[in-house]
C-alpha cells in the first residue's frame, strides 16, 4: 500500500509540483493538500496521512507553532520544505529540534526545475520518515539515485602521509537526524578536547547557522570551517554546505582544506572524503565517529581509518534516527565499537585517557 502524504504549503504552485513529484513515485501517494496549518489540522483528521510535508513559513499559524502542537498532540513524521535563506535556515534547524524528521530545500528561483532536481531526495526522505517513525531504523527497498556514485578517489588519493606527531584529532560524519545527534554529542564534551572535524549532510547557508547555534550551547568553540583554518584543541569545525572538508598537514599543524570536487557517495560534503583525509594525515592519532544517517557515505572511509590504526565508533541502532550509515560501516568491518549516542562523548574522553592525553594547550 502506498505511503499516504499530506502536502502543506501556502503556494498553490508548490502544492501542485510536490503532488506531481510524489505521485510519480509508485510507492507514494498524495492524499490531500492544505494551504495553511489550520486547514491542515482538519485534513489530518479526515485523511489520516502517514507523512506530512510542511512549509516553514506559513500564514494563519506559525509553522513552528503548528509543528510543536502536532508533535505534542498527534506525533507523526514530518519533512520540512525550506527556502535557502539565513532566516529560514534558523527556523528549519529549530523545526528539526522540535521533531521534524528532515528537510528539503525549496529553490528561490525556477521553482519547477529546482524541485524536480530534488524529486528522488524527497521520495527517499518521505520513505525514511515513515520507516523511522515505525522504529525500523534502516531503509530497505529505497531506490538508488540515478547519478553516478563516485568514491573518495575523485577528490584525493588513498595515500598515507608520515608525520611525527602525537596531536589527536576527531573526525565525525552524520546525515539524517545528525543535527540533534551532534548537539547531544558536542554539548557533553569538555573544552579541552582535541580538534573535531564534522561533516554533516546539509546544504549551503544552513551550516553557518547550525555552527553558530552549537557554538552558543557547547563548551567547545564551534564554527563553520574555512579554507586554511588551523585545527585547534577545544574547537569543532563544521564542513560548509556544498564543499568537501579535508584534514591536511602544514608543518607540525593540522589544517583544513575545502575542496569543490565532485560529489562523493552522492554527497558534497562527503563523510568518505573527510575520513580518508583523516586516515591519510592522522592515522592512529585519530578517532572516527559515524552517527545517524541515510545511505552509506562514510562506510568506506571509516574502514580506511580503521585500517590506518584509528579508533572507530558507530552510533547504535536504538539511538539513531536512521541506522543506514552506521549499519553500512559496521557491515564493512570498519567499526571497533557500537555505542549509544548518550555514551559517545564518554568513549572519546576514555580514548584520550588511554592515550595519556587528557588536557590540551594551544
Amino acid at each position: 500500500m502506498p505511503i499516504k502524504v499530506l502536502v502543506i504549503d501556502d503556494s498553490a504552485l508548490v502544492r501542485s509540483l510536490l503532488t506531481e513529484i510524489i505521485n510519480a513515485t509508485p510507492d507514494l501517494r498524495v492524499v490531500g493538500t492544505a494551504p495553511d496549518p489550520l486547514a491542515a489540522r482538519q485534513r489530518i483528521k479526515e485523511l489520516n496521512p502517514d507523512v506530512l510535508t510542511l512549509d516553514v513559513e506559513m500564514p494563519k499559524m506559525d509553522g513552528l507553532a503548528f509543528l510543536e502542537k502536532l508533535m505534542r498532540l498527534r506525533p507523526m513524521p514530518v519533512v520540512m520544505v525550506s527556502s535557502l535563506t539565513e532566516k529560514s535556515s534558523a527556523v528549519t534547524l529549530k523545526a528539526l529540534e522540535l521533531g521534524a524528521f528532515d528537510f528539503i530545500t525549496k529553490p528561490k528561483i525556477d521553482i519547477r526545475s529546482g524541485l524536480m532536481e530534488y524529486a528522488e531526495e524527497l521520495a527517499e526522505k518521505i520513505r525514511c520518515a515513515r520507516l523511522s517513525f515505525k522504529r525500523r531504523g534502516s531503509v530497505p527497498g529505497v531506490a538508488p539515485p540515478v547519478e553516478a556514485k563516485l568514491s573518495a578517489d575523485a577528490v584525493l588519493p588513498n595515500r598515507r602521509q608520515h608525520f611525527s606527531t602525537t596531536e589527536k584529532v576527531v573526525a565525525v560524519g552524520s546525515s539524517t537526524g545528525g543535527t540533534e545527534a551532534l548537539k547531544t554529542f558536542l554539548t557533553a564534551l569538555p573544552a579541552d578536547c582535541p580538534g573535531i572535524l564534522i561533516t554533516q549532510h546539509m546544504p549551503e547557508t544552513f551550516t553557518r547557522t547550525f555552527a553558530a547555534r552549537l557554538d552558543g550551547l557547547c563548551a567547545l568553540a564551534v564554527k563553520e570551517a574555512e579554507h586554511g583554518d588551523r585545527v585547534l584543541p577545544g574547537h569543532a569545525y563544521i564542513a560548509p554546505g556544498n564543499r568537501h572538508m579535508l584534514l591536511s598537514r602544514s608543518g607540525a599543524n593540522y589544517t583544513i582544506v575545502l575542496d569543490d570536487g565532485p560529489p562523493v557517495s552522492r554527497h558534497r560534503p562527503s563523510v568518505d572524503v573527510l575520513f580518508r583525509s583523516t586516515a591519510n594525515c592522522a592515522a592512529d592519532n585519530s578517532l572516527g565517529i559515524i552517527l545517524t544517517g541515510m545511505g552509506d557515505d562514510g562506510a568506506a572511509g571509516m574502514l580506511e581509518m580503521h585500517n590506518a590504526g584509528a579508533r572507530t565508533l558507530a552510533q547504535d541502532e536504538e539511538s539513531c534516527v536512521v541506522f543506514g550509515m552506521p549499519r553500512e560501516a559496521i557491515a564493512r568491518g570498519g567499526v571497533d565499537e557500537v555505542v549509544p549516542l548518550s555514551e559517545m562523548a564518554g568513549r572519546l574522553i576514555g580514548w584520550l585517557a588511554s592515550h595519556g592525553k587528557r588536557s590540551f594547550r594551544v
